[in-house]
C-alpha cells in the first residue's frame, strides 16, 4: 500500500506550525496580560504535566479499540475548542484551567499520530525524517509570519491566531487515511518486561533531563531576548534559524544513520545541547554565537528526536509501539516538562536568566553522563 505522503505531512506542517505560533510567543503574551516569571513557569509546567496521564489514556484507548485515527481526530477538534477559552478571560485562574484542559487533549495528539505514521511506513522506515521535516516547515512559517506581524500588531490576536491553525490541524486530521497493520506475532512479554530493563530505563532518565534542561529555552528564551533588546521579528527569526537547522538534519539523518550508532549520535546530541545553554547563558548580546546556538538545535532537538525514535523501535517493537511512544511522551516531555517549567520559573527572577541557563547546561551533563553509562545500543536500521 502506498504512503500516503501529502497527508501524513500535512498534518505535521499544521501541528507544529501551532506550536511555532505558540511556542516562540506565548510567555510574552502571558508577560503582556499580567502575569509573573513564576506565574508563567507555573503556566508552562501546567501545559506538559498533563502529558504525565494524558498520551498513557489516549495510548491504551487506541491499542484496545484499533481507532487510533479516530481519537487523533477527536483530541484535535478538543484542543482547537478548549484553546478558544483564551478568548473568553485573561484572569490567572481562568488561563490555568484553561491550560489544563487544552493540553490534556493537545498533549495526546502528536504521540499517536507519530504511531499511525509509522505503522504507515513500517515497510519504509527510513522516510520517517521527509516526513517529520514538514512539520519544522509549518513551525517556521508560522515563527517568522507570527514574528513579523507582532511588530506591527498587538500580541493580543495570538489567542485568535492560534485557535485558528489548531482547527487547521484537525482538518488534515480528517483527510489523513487509517494505517493498515501488516499481521504480525504477537508481543513477546509484557510491557513491564520491556520496560523494566537497564538500557530503557537509562534512555527515559536521560531523555526526561534533556527536556528538563530544554524548560528554559521553550519558557523564557524570548523573553531573554526581549531582555536583550531584541524585536519581535529578531526573535522569530532566531527562533526559525534553530528549525530550519532541524529540517537540514533531518534530511541528512538517513545518511548519519547508516554510518554512525545510535549511541554515538546520542553522545554528540547531549555534548552539543549542553554546549549551546552555556552560549545562551553567557554570550546573548553577541549576535554571531546567538546564531550558533540556534544551529545547535540540529543536535539538541533534531538528532536526538530521530535517534528516540530508533530507540523506542527497538525497546518496545510493534506489539508495545503506542505505549512505548506514549511513555517516551509522558516522561520525557511530561515529567521532565513540569520540573524543568517549575524551575525555570522559580528561579528565573531570583537568579535570572544566565544562571538559569547555565544550570540548564550543567543539567544536560549529567543526561550525557548518564548516557555514556547506560545507553549501550549501537544497531540503526
Amino acid at each position: 500500500m502506498p504512503v500516503p505522503y501529502w497527508r501524513l505531512s500535512s498534518f505535521y506542517f499544521c501541528y507544529f506550525a501551532s506550536l511555532g505560533a505558540y511556542l516562540p510567543f506565548w510567555s510574552l503574551y502571558l508577560k503582556n496580560i499580567g502575569c509573573s516569571a513564576e506565574q508563567i513557569g507555573e503556566l508552562m509546567a501546567l501545559l506538559v504535566a498533563t502529558k504525565i496521564v494524558s498520551p498513557h489514556l489516549w495510548g491504551w484507548l487506541a491499542d484496545r479499540s484499533g481507532r487510533g485515527l479516530a481519537l487523533i481526530r477527536i483530541t484535535a477538534l478538543l484542543s482547537a475548542l478548549a484553546f478558544a477559552g483564551f478568548l473568553y478571560r485573561q484572569d490567572f485562574q481562568w488561563v490555568a484551567a484553561t491550560t489544563i484542559c487544552f493540553s490534556f487533549f493537545w498533549n495526546a495528539t502528536l504521540p499517536q499520530f507519530e504511531a499511525v505514521t509509522l505503522v504507515h511506513l513500517q515497510n519504509q522506515p527510513q522516510r520517517y525524517s521527509s516526513i517529520r521535516l514538514w512539520g519544522s516547515v509549518g513551525f517556521v512559517a508560522a515563527v517568522l509570519g507570527i514574528g513579523r506581524f507582532l511588530d506591527d500588531f498587538a500580541i493580543d490576536f495570538l489567542p485568535a491566531i492560534i485557535t485558528a491553525l489548531l482547527s487547521l490541524n484537525w482538518l488534515t486530521a480528517l483527510i489523513t487515511p487509517e494505517a493498515i497493520q501488516v499481521k504480525q506475532h504477537a508481543a513477546k512479554g509484557s510491557l513491564c518486561a520491556a520496560l523494566f530493563k537497564a538500557e530503557p530505563l537509562a534512555f527515559f532518565t536521560v531523555y526526561m533531563l534533556l527536556q528538563v534542561s530544554h524548560s528554559p529555552y521553550y519558557a523564557f528564551y524570548s523573553v531573554y531576548l526581549q531582555q536583550s533588546h531584541y524585536s519581535a521579528t529578531e526573535t522569530g527569526l532566531l527562533w526559525a534559524l534553530g528549525v530550519c537547522s532541524e529540517i537540514v538534519i533531518f534530511l541528512g539523518m538517513y545518511r548519519l544513520l547508516k554510518h554512525f550508532g545510535l549511541r554515538s549520535l546520542l553522545l554528540l546530541s547531549l555534548l552539543l545541547t549542553s554546549l549551546r545553554w552555556l552560549v545562551i547563558a553567557y554570550a546573548v548580546e553577541c549576535y554571531p554565537l546567538i546564531i550558533g546556538a540556534q544551529l545547535l538545535h540540529a543536535a539538541s532537538f533534531g538528532i536526538a528526536h530521530v535517534v528516540a525514535m530508533q530507540l523506542l523501535q527497538q525497546y518496545f517493537g510493534n506489539g508495545h509501539q503506542s505505549m512505548g511512544l506514549a511513555l517516551y511522551s509522558s516522561l520525557s516531555f511530561g515529567v521532565g516538562g513540569m520540573i524543568g517549567g517549575y524551575y525555570s520559573g522559580k528561579f528565573w527572577d531570583l537568579l535570572g536568566g544566565t544562571e538559569v541557563f547555565a544550570m540548564a547546561a550543567w543539567i544536560c551533563g549529567v543526561a550525557l553522563l548518564i548516557a555514556t553509562i547506560g545507553v549501550r545500543t549501537t544497531k540503526t536500521r
